[in-house]
Formats: structure tokens, sequence, C-alpha cells
């Protein structure tokens, strides 16, 4: 007989949606893939490291113009909320009501820009390294350094962001972000 439950948790009637198309998925595995490498071979494998650079920016690129013509959680004006909205957010998270949203979740959102701006700056600073202009500037350097570590600080706290959503909500978060799919109900709040 089979499981009436999908691996979620959610009844076997549960609506679900596609929220991530698979550019998006894509971009975003692919761009978590390329950091990760990028950072773990700085200084060992310099080849490796600047090819991994430079796919983070083309990913960064494409996800940029993703966000103007993609599906509409993918599009940024659809997610990115005021600070104001997203401090909000975090208080109803401390008391444990965060409310939950189809697409990314004002906090969700508000690290999705800071990491896709922090990789900006990050694979920007190293690609002016290896320019004849800006090779052994010291400021530079620290720009790259400060901003790769901050990201991978960054990834951490997303991780463990993403985690507690899914304990929180009952829901496979990780799972939607590779099918593209997320369990609907009526009290979701818009993306």
């Amino acid at each position: 007989m089979p499981d009436p439950t999908p691996n979620d948790g959610a009844p076997a009637t549960a609506r679900f949606v596609v929220v991530w198309d698979w550019p998006l998925r894509l971009s975003h595995w692919l761009l978590a893939a390329s950091v990760l490498i990028a950072w773990f071979t700085a200084n060992v494998f310099d080849t490796v490291h600047e090819i991994s650079g430079y796919t983070a920016l083309g990913v960064l690129a494409f996800r940029l113009v993703w966000a103007l013509v993609g599906n509409r959680y993918a599009r940024f004006w659809n997610w990115v909320r005021p600070s104001v909205a997203t401090l909000r957010y975090l208080g109803q998270l401390a008391r444990g009501r965060p409310g939950r949203y189809l697409g990314l979740n004002p906090a969700g959102a508000a690290m999705a820009v800071v990491l896709l701006v922090l990789i900006g700056v990050s694979t920007i600073s190293g690609w002016m390294q290896i320019t004849v202009t800006f090779f052994g500037v010291a400021w530079v350097e620290h720009i790259h350094t400060w901003s790769s570590n901050l990201v991978l600080a960054l990834v951490v706290v997303h991780v463990l962001g993403v985690l507690l959503m899914c304990w929180l909500q009952r829901e496979n978060l990780i799972g939607g972000m590779i099918t593209g799919r997320k369990r609907a109900t009526d009290k979701d709040q818009s993306a």
C-alpha cells in the first residue's frame, strides 16, 4: 500500500504549487557550489579558485537578469520588503509565530539580498586582484578576504535559518528548493 503522505509530512490531499522554477533552483545550487568551492580552494588551487569565482560571477549575473524576467517568486519586486517588515517578521519569529510564505519570507529575502550583494563584492574584488591595475593593492585584497569570509558566515546563518523554518513549519524546504514545489494552504501569505 502506498504511503498516503509525501516525504515532507503533508497530507496526500495537499495542493502543491511550483514556487521556484528550474532556472532559479539551478542558479541557487550552482551559486552555492561555486562559492563553497572558491572559498575552500583559496590560496591552495588557484586555477580552481578562479574558475569557481568566475562561475559565481556568471551565475550572479544570470540571477540578476532572472530577477527581472523569471516567475513571480524569482522577481525582486515580489519578495524584497522594507527593513521594517523584516524586523517585524523577526519579532514574530522570536515569538514562535512567523507566518508562512509560499516564496521567501522577509528574513529569507533580506538574507538573499545581502548574500547576492556580498557575492558580487567578493567576485569583483577577486577579479580585480588579478588585473594589472589592482594586483597587490592591499585594500582590494582586504575587501576580497573580508567579503568572502562574511559570505561563508552568512551561508551558515542561511542554512540554520532554513533548518529552523523546516522545523517550525514542519516542511521540507530543502526538498522544495530541489523540486521547486511547495505545499500551498489557504493561510499562506503572498510572496
